[in-house]
């Protein structure tokens, strides 16, 4: 019969820990100075140098979705606001491949417009879950939206001379309550992704890790993110002037950019080494 020493103990295995389980909430975030933004339109336009085709690519996607919204807005301007959420909302997903191009850059390979377009496949279940987030947040919008129009709008403008019509000292009320919304909404949108998106391409974390990590970020830099939350709004609105043209190269920028902002923010991911058995953390 087998003895036991009884100084022994039962044999411990170590059951290593996930390390973005692990380290999400404690992960340190960079405090960032106002020039960080103006760095990161920097980085993005070199990226956007380096590989224009793609660019150019997803630039169009984004020109399009503001012919769509226009068209909208010509025809049935009670959704425009719902539609813009929409905007927000595939946006940072067609922004994906553009991440995808600069990690490229970042890490010395050649970008491909075939790699972008199925850089979601490692993550898709996360991504899931987080467009079920913003979906949720945006049909949230589009209601609110709706609400908007009915409660302070007495009739709706004629098809002729819509703008003019809608932005008249007439609607002030209508005016400043569609923006208050829009902003609540923009703002919720814009926190949860400034950077989830990078994130979960790049570290393959959950979709509430991100969201979260998203938000510390936002509430740790509150005006250094702000101010990069202006940037963008107003690069865009630029953009739309000329027929929406100017997101051609606007878009595909910032795309870029938001992927450095990410990176500045959020400190690499340690690549664990062939033979190395230490838990990154």
């Amino acid at each position: 019969m087998a003895t036991t020493h009884p100084d022994a103990s039962p044999p411990h295995h170590d059951t290593p820990a996930s390390p973005e389980r692990e380290s999400v909430f404690s992960l340190p975030l960079a405090d960032l100075t106002p020039a960080a933004p103006f760095q990161w339109l920097a980085a993005g336009w070199r990226d956007f140098r380096c590989c224009p085709r793609i660019g150019l690519f997803y630039g169009a996607c984004f020109a399009l979705m503001g012919q769509a919204l226009w068209q909208a807005f010509l025809h049935a301007p009670a959704y425009v606001l719902a539609l813009s959420a929409g905007f927000l909302l595939m946006g940072p997903f067609l922004a994906l491949g553009l991440y995808d191009a600069s990690r490229a850059l970042e890490e010395g390979r050649t970008p491909s417009l075939r790699a972008s377009l199925t850089s979601w496949r490692p993550t898709l279940s996360t991504m899931a879950i987080f467009a079920g987030v913003l979906l949720i947040l945006e049909m949230l919008w589009g209601r609110a939206s709706l609400v908007v129009f009915a409660v302070t709008m007495n009739t709706m403008p004629s098809s002729e001379n819509m703008l003019a019509a809608l932005i008249s000292l007439d609607n002030v009320e209508f005016l400043i309550t569609y923006v208050v919304v829009g902003a609540i909404f923009a703002g919720l949108i814009f926190v949860s992704s400034a950077i989830s998106i990078p994130m979960i391409l790049d570290r393959q974390t959950d979709a509430v890790s991100a969201a979260l990590t998203s938000f510390r970020a936002c509430l740790q830099n509150p005006g250094v993110m702000l101010l990069w939350g202006a940037l963008i709004t107003g690069l865009c609105v630029l953009a739309m002037l000329p027929a929406f043209l100017g997101l051609l190269v606007v878009g595909p920028v910032l795309g870029h950019a938001t992927w450095h902002a990410y990176r500045n923010i959020v400190p690499a991911p340690e690549r664990a080494r062939p033979g190395d058995d230490s838990v990154t953390r």
